[in-house]
């Protein structure tokens, strides 16, 4: 039998993910499945004004394209991409 629940859980996760992809404006619940993150973690992070976000009669709505964006800002550079800046940065400040 958890076999078959299992099956249904999924089967929710895929509808919803489907739904998700096609929609701009997405709600708190969507939003929470779309970063990975729960509900009252995104819900925290507006309260704090550290996320994009709109209110409408008291209710969250995220565009998609402002938490992809949010979720990407903080870029980890590759040890090349160090490397080249370094070697422009002494090559341009010779003396």
């Amino acid at each position: 039998m958890n076999d078959m629940q299992d099956i249904s859980n999924k089967l929710d996760r895929i509808e919803q993910l489907a739904i998700i992809s096609s929609k701009t404006v997405l709600d708190l619940s969507e939003a929470a499945v779309f970063t990975g993150y729960s509900e009252s973690h995104i819900y925290n992070l507006t309260s704090r004004k550290a996320i994009p976000h709109y209110k409408k009669n008291r209710k969250l709505f995220f565009k998609k394209s402002e938490l992809e964006d949010w979720l990407l800002e903080r870029q980890v550079k590759t040890d090349k991409e160090i490397e080249s800046k370094a070697a422009t940065y002494v090559s341009t400040h010779k003396k």
